[in-house]
């Protein structure tokens, strides 16, 4: 019998890079841990891989490991803290248009075979607008953009949302406000990126919540330890708890696109048409 609660798939993305993107999907990833839920990361990023550098891990084998059949998704797992499990990035992900229809049902399989093992994927992408991190974000449920207050990641943000809109007619987006001065800031830079979305694109933005400047969150950086462990009780680590709990009363969404075999086959589709085009 296969499992009748889907998983919930959700991108951690941005248009530009060093807005704190996997730092948020570490720590966000670990509260839900802490919160009892079963939580994966897939670490897409496939230049600067830095899940595993963030956590102090050094991954032996990775996605690319899988999609040769040398191993399998559960052998190439590793666990970090609070039980979450990481998927080491893998160049090998780039490869998917070039499946055989045979290594394409292995890879899907693969994923079929965890997702009664988790509730909750965070996809952990690359910054920027390249075909790889869309196509990762079109496979996802949820998409979550991280900005933070700089005329460039404002700007990022926004060619990215449109692109996605436009596109491929994507128009429900959560938005993160990191790296601010209070929760004030945070709003007020929302509202800067709502306010020009509202005027050009057909989207709908949802503010999540913002994340403070915090000298603890760079402390745990240093330490290679997720600060919602680290200093649970600093103000970042507070932050990062309630956006957590947050996107863990999101409303699961009842078309097919639950199972992660579904978030899989999205993956190879889109990279398929994008290796056409």
């Amino acid at each position: 019998m296969r499992q009748m609660k889907p998983v919930r798939v959700i991108a951690v993305t941005s248009g530009k890079g060093g807005v704190g993107k996997t730092n948020l999907s570490v720590n966000i990833g670990v509260a839900l841990a802490k919160a009892g839920r079963r939580v994966a990361i897939l670490d897409a990023d496939m230049g600067l891989a830095n899940v595993d550098i963030l956590l102090g891990m050094f991954p032996e084998f990775n996605l690319s490991h899988v999609l040769t059949g040398e191993k399998t998704l559960k052998e190439i797992m590793m666990t970090g803290p609070a039980g979450v499990k990481i998927i080491p990035a893998s160049s090998g992900i780039q490869r998917m248009s070039d499946l055989s229809s045979v290594e394409q049902a292995g890879v899907i399989r693969a994923f079929s075979e965890i997702d009664k093992e988790l509730d909750v994927l965070i996809v952990d992408t690359a910054a920027g607008i390249s075909a790889s991190v869309v196509n990762f974000a079109r496979a996802c449920q949820e998409i979550v953009v991280v900005v933070c207050d700089e005329p460039t990641s404002l700007a990022d943000a926004y060619a990215y949302i449109k692109l996605l809109n436009r596109d491929y007619g994507l128009n429900s987006f959560h938005i993160i406000t990191n790296m601010v001065q209070s929760a004030e800031h945070g709003q007020a830079l929302f509202n800067k990126l709502s306010k020009v979305t509202d005027r050009y694109l057909d989207v709908a933005l949802q503010f999540v919540g913002a994340v403070p400047q915090d000298d603890y969150l760079k402390k745990s950086v240093q330490k290679q330890t997720p600060v919602v462990e680290a200093f649970p009780q600093s103000k970042s680590a507070l932050a990062i708890k309630n956006l957590a709990r947050k996107i863990d009363h999101w409303p699961i969404k009842p078309k097919a696109g639950g199972y992660l075999e579904f978030f899989v086959e999205r993956m190879i589709q889109y990279s398929a048409r994008e290796d056409v085009a």
